[in-house]
């Protein structure tokens, strides 16, 4: 324990950088060492600027242990660099992250083929099915799905894995113990009791970064598959990563005249694989790992009415199909957006391309059948 305080001082220096911090750990063969290291002897480190040499002088041990009382309290495990089953994959980027703060079993991803899911926040009805279908897909055929757990994209994609009872892990970049976006907190939930979510940031963090996050997502992953996402988008910085860290890069094809698709689409153009099922991302891999490609093409993993949670121990976890059985498709269209949690009609009507119109009176339909419940606000969730 004593050791790992070193390494959580060390990577609880606000500001610090990573190539600092990587920079430390070579010269002076671990954290404890550095920490006890003379202080004019930061300066003349490659990597290592005057500031962050400042912050190296900071001596400070109560932040790292708050940070050990509250994992240790909160059954948060701390892995470092240095650790046997620490991702070899995530170790050999630019700068990976010294510490990392996982809740749940970290799978071993680097003994299978491990996909980052990455798409838009306002995903289409469209963009959410693929992210889904592709999730259970990858998970059935044995995969590791990897997401950022953010609304859109990534929650349907966690969805799938865990309809597929696969492994899957979601990256946060906010604090470990920060549920965010909390929309999706019963979901982080679920993906941790099967499986992990992890964090670079401890807990008590104030403040998020989800360009530093993005990073760890292609970092730990084989792949990266951009299901949707438009010209300005965070899942295009993860697929920039992806490239510069050597990794394969897919994307799912979308409508040539939807603004939803114009940064995916564009990457098709430069060069990116098109797939339209986990099958298709997993014969990249089969002669690397064992997989079952059969497998990565099952469809419409809403149907098959199972969860790798006990719906029991879960409630929050909905399975909208068989709860919506004789919905037209808009309406479950509309049931599947609200699984990701609570949405104003403003959010429904800009990811559902339907008409304001139109999304009122079958939200009111919803309603009426019980599926659905208006809140005050104009704001609507699944009963």
């Amino acid at each position: 324990m004593a050791a790992v305080k070193y390494w959580v001082w060390l990577s609880a220096l606000r500001g610090l950088s990573s190539r600092a911090a990587c920079a430390v750990i070579d010269a002076f063969g671990g954290p404890m060492e550095a920490y006890f290291a003379p202080f004019d002897s930061y300066a003349a480190l490659p990597d290592v600027t005057e500031k962050d040499a400042s912050l190296l002088r900071q001596k400070d041990l109560s932040e790292a242990e708050r940070i050990l009382g509250e994992c240790e309290e909160k059954n948060i495990r701390i892995l470092t660099i240095r650790d046997a089953d620490y991702p070899l994959r995530l170790q050999q980027i630019y700068d990976p992250p010294q510490v990392l703060y996982l809740r749940g079993k970290l799978p071993y991803l680097d003994e299978a083929p491990t996909i980052a899911l990455v798409g838009t926040r306002k995903a289409s009805p469209y963009g959410e099915k693929m992210a889904a279908s592709l999730g259970y897909q990858i998970a059935r055929g044995g995969g590791v799905v990897v997401t950022g757990m953010a609304l859109g994209n990534d929650a349907a994609a966690a969805r799938g894995a865990l309809l597929g009872q696969g492994k899957c892990v979601g990256v946060l970049g906010s604090a470990i113990d920060v549920d965010y976006p909390r929309q999706n907190a019963s979901l982080i939930a679920d993906v941790a009791a099967v499986g992990c979510i992890l964090s670079e940031y401890p807990p008590g963090y104030g403040g998020m970064n989800f360009p530093r996050r993005n990073r760890i997502i292609s970092g730990l992953s084989s792949g990266v598959c951009v299901v949707e996402a438009p010209e300005r988008s965070g899942a295009l910085i993860t697929a920039n990563d992806a490239l510069e860290q050597g990794r394969d890069l897919f994307v799912v094809p979308g409508n040539a005249d939807n603004p939803n698709c114009a940064g995916s689409n564009a990457l098709l153009r430069e060069g990116a694989r098109a797939v339209m099922s986990g099958a298709d991302i997993l014969e990249e891999y089969s002669g690397m790992f064992s997989v079952k490609v059969d497998e990565g093409r099952q469809e419409k993993p809403y149907e098959t009415g199972k969860a790798a949670v006990d719906r029991k121990e879960n409630p929050a976890y909905i399975d909208v199909d068989d709860r919506a059985k004789g919905c037209s498709e808009d309406q479950l269209a509309l049931l599947r957006l609200l699984g990701t949690g609570e949405k104003h009609a403003d959010e429904l009507i800009a990811a559902s391309g339907f008409g304001p119109a139109k999304v009122m009176a079958e939200l009111t339909i919803l309603s009426i059948r019980g599926l659905v419940s208006m809140r005050p606000g104009k704001r609507f969730a699944l009963k």
